[in-house]
């Protein structure tokens, strides 16, 4: 039951990335909120659920965007594994802790986004990369972690989404 109400929040996700993030553009980037799910449940659940919920998300994010099918699940299940490695050894119930876990999650994630579309011929000048859509939306998605993570983590250890 917790895996079908994790993947409703994945559905949702994407549905709001989709549509109702295109209107909240901050900087002209709008946050990845698979990518935020994924951070939060990696923190609560460790390497291997990190990477198969992340391989998930982002492999639904891109068979939804049709562009480099396998590019956003690598990403995720990466970033989710390395995220996850922290379970044990971070102090997890710290809204401070998963702020910057999340922020630099995110600069890891959208490099190797960067990098991956470099070796696909993507030319897109580093600067430019990393002061209109790295940076930005790391802040983002730690902004987010400030507002969402005390309650994600509270329903991943005695909510809703702890594993029975």
């Amino acid at each position: 039951m917790p895996a079908l109400i994790l993947l409703a929040f994945f559905a949702l996700a994407l549905f709001l990335e989709g549509t109702l993030c295109g209107y909240i553009r901050i900087a002209g980037v709008k946050p990845d909120l698979v990518l935020v799910l994924v951070i939060f449940h990696a923190l609560a659940r460790g390497p291997r659920e990190g990477a198969i919920w992340g391989f998930i998300g982002g492999l639904t994010q891109d068979i939804m965007t049709g562009n480099y099918v396998g590019l956003n699940a690598l990403v995720k299940a990466l970033t989710g594994y390395g995220v996850g490695l922290g379970e044990t050894r971070l102090y997890k119930e710290s809204t401070l802790t998963a702020t910057g876990i999340a922020w630099l999650a995110t600069l890891f994630a959208e490099a190797l986004t960067y990098l991956l579309l470099l070796t696909l011929g993507i030319i897109i000048p580093p600067g430019d990369a990393a002061t209109r859509v790295i940076l930005p939306v790391s802040i983002y998605n730690a902004a987010l972690a400030v507002l969402f993570y005390r309650r994600f983590y509270f329903w991943e250890t005695r909510g809703f989404l702890r594993p029975r």
